[in-house]
């Protein structure tokens, strides 16, 4: 945190996010009754927040909601059993007569594959018996499980996800692949290495244990620190409040496009997924290019304060560094660009701009980001009433959600990948996994606000309210479809947090034209996609205001995907959106009250 005399001054008069101190409250007759109420509702809090201790933050009541309303119905639909007890035979009859076969020929060839992504059973040893009749079954067995848990007739949709995914969960457990006695990839390194394996595991087990018991980052980790191997980007500091510190990166070119690049990162990590190592740092790459970029670099918030709320950060966030933006390079105007959450809190202030007739943006650009929460992907799992209210006192008990959390949640969606063929690789193989510039920034976390993040889920994601122009700022909606800019949005194939489908829909919701770009690769990876880096791919069009609007369907398969990286089209489509390239600004505006504060990284993205 900087010192007092290097802050400036917030535009409210109020400090936010810190709680406001009231005088001592004068009980009588008539407010008696609701501190009651309120000491009731403050018994249920504490008893949820101590409950989510234990259940890792998952509502029981959720839970039970979802269990109890598939199995009631599967137990009132005979035709449903009846047609599983059919499947089961069938599964049955399948993998005997797999085995008879593979007893005479042990290379027949396997009677079900693994599913697109599934990696455990790519050594050549699953092909032998009797690991391949453990593969098999499993993965029949893993068949059978999900028509169980599906189209069960009269389950709640999202309570039918919730099932099978507790389904999925446990049946992947299970896998003979984290088995070291049915692995033959743990066998065969066992026997090549006299057993040390499982020595090596165990070290390694010990020092992760270690490590989480006393608050360290993973092993590797502090070889990717922010400012010596990541986020080197040359900048200054040029603006700073409570929420953010504004970075102005220093130019690479003899003159630049007029129009400043200004970058909205999502808070729930750290910025500098966008200035990672210099050969994938996509700000480094684009001040290449020629343009002039700032960045916000988000506030790492703890437990004073819990009442930042959505509107602290889209005021104290992305209008503050518009304006900061705004009086270091005057009279023109700005492309933003958000990524995740960040995508999101631009398009609601570019709406409640376009309402007031404000003009300061050129284009916006929006990297995996949703408007649209109706199909918001596997991470509604976590979020229904009922969860809400329980992860809203988890929040309220410390006044954040904590990384450890969402860390969680996050590695539940894909546990093969981060949880299961992790601990096989690290403590059953007994190899440690290359620590990588993505790996380390991912474990470099954050914390969310309990107000803010209590408002982003109930407002977004349980209400839809800015899909549905019904979205509130400073008294009146602000409505996607006041939105007239030309924009570039981006959706990966692979993505599991913001689905590239739901992102799609952002086509229906404004009315300027929108280029649309689909890449390969995950949330994270599929944006981290420099020139030069190996199979990648994307499609990409440009739907103009008026063109008839396809399905995201019908948009995938009319569009080839093109070999290459995505930033090549962005920065032509950047440098159409710009004017004739201009001597370039100096790094920041002392006269204008934006003096330069400290070197980039600046101080917020180191705090813990």
């Amino acid at each position: 945190m900087a010192d007092s005399d290097t802050m400036q001054s917030e535009p409210a008069s109020r400090e936010p996010g810190r709680l406001s101190q009231h005088a001592p409250l004068h009980v009588t007759q008539g407010n008696e009754e609701a501190l009651g109420l309120a000491a009731f509702q403050a018994l249920d809090r504490m008893r949820e927040a101590l409950a989510g201790q234990v259940t890792g933050g998952v509502s029981p009541g959720s839970a039970a909601l979802a269990f109890f309303d598939w199995g009631f119905h599967l137990a009132s639909a005979p035709g449903k059993q009846a047609e599983l007890l059919w499947k089961a035979g069938r599964k049955t009859g399948r993998i005997m007569a797999h085995l008879m076969g593979n007893a005479a020929n042990p290379e027949a060839p396997w009677i079900i594959e693994p599913l697109p992504g599934d990696r455990r059973f790519t050594h050549d040893g699953w092909r032998k018996p009797p690991f391949s009749w453990m593969a098999q079954s499993f993965l029949l067995g893993q068949q059978w499980l999900h028509n169980v848990t599906h189209e069960v007739p009269g389950v709640m949709k999202h309570h039918e996800d919730v099932v099978s995914f507790a389904a999925k969960q446990w049946l992947d457990m299970l896998s003979p692949s984290n088995n070291p006695f049915c692995n033959p990839e743990i066998l065969a390194r066992s026997w090549a290495i006299g057993g040390m394996n499982f020595w090596h595991g165990w070290k390694n087990w010990a020092e992760d244990v270690s490590r989480q018991m006393t608050g360290q980052l993973p092993p590797g980790v502090e070889d990717f620190a922010p400012g010596a191997a990541v986020a080197v980007t040359p900048g200054k500091v040029v603006f700073r409040n409570h929420l953010i510190e504004l970075i102005q990166y220093a130019p690479a070119t003899e003159d630049v496009h007029p129009e400043p690049v200004l970058i909205v990162p999502a808070w729930i990590m750290k910025y500098y997924i966008l200035d990672l190592s210099p050969e994938n740092s996509l700000i480094r790459w684009l001040v290449g290019q020629g343009h002039t970029v700032f960045s916000i670099s988000w506030r790492n918030p703890d437990a004073g304060d819990r009442d930042l709320s959505m509107e602290d950060y889209r005021r104290l966030g992305v209008m503050a560094a518009l304006d900061a933006v705004s009086a270091i390079v005057p009279e023109t105007k700005v492309h933003a660009a958000g990524y995740c959450l960040g995508g999101t809190l631009l398009s609601i202030s570019a709406a409640a701009m376009a309402r007031e007739g404000e003009e300061r943006l050129a284009s916006m650009t929006l990297l995996a980001a949703q408007v649209d929460f109706t199909e918001p992907g596997e991470l509604a799992l976590f979020i229904d009433p009922s969860q809400m209210h329980f992860l809203d006192s988890m929040m309220l008990n410390r006044g954040y959600l904590s990384a450890d959390q969402m860390a969680g949640a996050f590695q539940l969606l894909r546990s093969n990948d981060l949880v299961w063929s992790r601990m096989v690789h690290e403590y059953l193989m007994g190899e440690r996994m290359l620590m990588n510039d993505l790996m380390a920034w991912n474990a470099d976390s954050t914390r969310m606000p309990w107000r803010m993040h209590s408002e982003y889920l109930q407002r977004l994601y349980l209400d839809n309210e800015l899909a549905t122009g019904r979205f509130m700022v400073e008294g009146a909606p602000a409505m996607l479809q006041n939105i007239c800019l030309p924009m570039f949005v981006v959706g990966t194939e692979r993505d599991h947090v913001a689905p590239w489908k739901s992102v799609y829909k952002i086509h229906q919701l404004t009315n300027g034209d929108v280029t649309f770009a689909l890449t390969s690769g995950g949330h994270n990876a599929g944006i981290v996609s420099e020139p030069g880096h190996p199979g990648r791919r994307y499609r990409i069009a440009t739907q103009s205001h008026g063109d008839r609007l396809l399905s995201a369907a019908e948009w995938m398969a009319a569009h080839d995907p093109v070999p290459g990286s995505w930033w090549l089209e962005w920065a032509a489509w950047l440098a159409r959106q710009s004017g004739a390239r201009a001597a370039t600004p100096t790094m920041g505006a002392a006269e204008a009250g934006y003096p330069v504060l400290c070197d980039a990284p600046g101080n917020y993205v180191f705090q813990k």
